[in-house]
């Protein structure tokens, strides 16, 4: 597989050299060289989940890695289901919080941390990685304990939810965790000036999860794949796709797999109160605000970094962003949406719940919606019990870490702060 750096496309490299790097020079993102849609769709969505996906990874990589030893990395990492559930008669929420951290962000981080394990070859890794909630849990876990391999994740203090800050914060060992007196914003931004110290990275040999990393991204392809193959067939052609964003990664691989021939009749991006993208879709003026803090509060990012990713598929397929849908809700909408969803039977969270209201306010009577649910309710119990008045049952990976005593370092926004903790690991 070959991949080209957006900013700068006399930077190209290899599918191994684009997970060990993460990003490319001037902070710019890899981009896949070629997306060749598949010839046989239907025969690809009969195919059971796992070996699907190694069908849709090998098309996408092509021979860096062998077919078996790709079908070792995904039988590794896709161990939980990604089920398509009917809400009503033409709405269907996809499952995506069944693996060991209750987010999506469990199939990218899993998967990332076995291409970085096969590839690393021994090399001691520095991950550092900036995280709004669920980021941070999927690659702690999906890294904790493996050998060779420090990870160092930056959040938001105070600005994540209790239970999502003890799934990731209560590990140790390799796992690092650092509270920023900031906004997520704040430590993305540190993460990409760590990316430009050149003497930094040769240090500490590193790297990102962020879903920059190329691998995190195309293992997220795979579930969109499995949302239209749960469908009935007489569904499929009408499928419309509604994805909770915050930095736009989840989003990106949805539109890959558009480009791959899935039949996805368009998708709609659906922000909440930090809604840059769905002003810029519907004014085209790119406005960035500061950052505000929300129910749904993984999605609380003002400058998405997976955006130029999303421009450049749409230059290179001749796609026009006016085929996006979109929508933002605020706290107020948020809870509202809540309520209504879980009046007709589904129980929600902040983030799916507006992919929700979005999705349903602009699908036609002949579409069938599918919305990402993208983390478990329990994630979220403060917020969710008080808007729905009810309690909920903590899942085993947080009822066992709910109790544990935080393991936090804390910083300020300071480069020169950041960089001397990184460099005394």
């Amino acid at each position: 597989m070959k991949l080209y750096n957006i900013k700068d496309h006399t930077e190209q490299v290899s599918f191994a050299q684009a997970v060990k790097q993460g990003l490319g020079r001037g902070q710019g993102l890899f981009f896949p060289e070629q997306i060749q849609p598949f010839a046989d769709i239907h025969g690809l969505l009969e195919k059971p989940f796992v070996e699907r996906s190694v069908e849709i990874l090998h098309h996408l990589i092509g021979d860096e890695l062998t077919k078996a030893q790709l079908a070792q990395l995904v039988q590794t990492a896709f161990v939980f289901p990604a089920p398509l559930v009917k809400v009503s008669d033409n709405q269907y929420a996809l499952e995506l919080f069944h693996g060991p951290t209750l987010a999506f962000k469990d199939f990218g981080g899993r998967f990332m941390a076995q291409c970085l394990t096969a590839f690393s070859q021994g090399e001691k890794i520095t991950i550092l990685t900036a995280t709004s909630g669920d980021t941070g849990a999927a690659v702690a876990h999906a890294f904790y304990g493996l050998p060779n391999i420090e990870v160092v994740i930056l959040y938001p203090k105070g600005k994540i939810s209790p239970l999502q800050e003890k799934l990731f914060c209560t590990l140790g060992g390799n796992i690092r965790t650092v509270a920023v007196d900031g906004a997520f914003d704040d430590c993305q931004a540190l993460v990409k000036q760590a990316f430009d110290d050149e003497e930094l990275k040769a240090a500490i040999g590193l790297n990102s999860a962020n879903s920059i990393n190329i691998s995190r991204l195309l293992a997220q392809v795979c579930y969109y794949f499995e949302a239209v193959a749960e469908l009935p067939l007489e569904q499929r052609a009408e499928a419309v796709i509604a994805v909770p964003s915050g930095n736009f990664g989840n989003l990106t691989a949805g539109l890959i797999a558009k480009a791959l021939g899935l039949p996805v009749k368009r998708f709609v991006v659906a922000t909440n109160a930090n809604d840059t993208v769905p002003r810029y879709l519907a004014a085209g003026q790119w406005d960035p605000k500061t950052t505000v803090a929300t129910l749904s509060n993984a999605m609380d990012v003002s400058r998405p970094n997976n955006w130029p990713r999303v421009e450049e598929l749409f230059k290179v397929k001749g796609w026009s962003l006016s085929e996006l849908g979109y929508g933002a809700r605020d706290d107020v909408q948020t809870e509202d949406a809540l309520k209504r969803l879980h009046a007709q039977g589904y129980l929600c969270e902040p983030h799916g719940a507006i992919a929700w209201d979005v999705l349903q306010a602009q699908l036609s009577d002949e579409e069938v919606g599918i919305f990402l649910c993208t983390a478990h309710p329990a994630k979220f119990q403060e917020s969710v019990e008080r808007i729905l008045d009810l309690k909920l049952e903590l899942p085993a990976p947080l009822a066992e870490r709910a109790d544990l005593p935080l393991l936090s370092d804390n910083l300020p926004v300071d480069f020169a702060a950041m960089r001397q903790y990184l460099l005394k690991a």
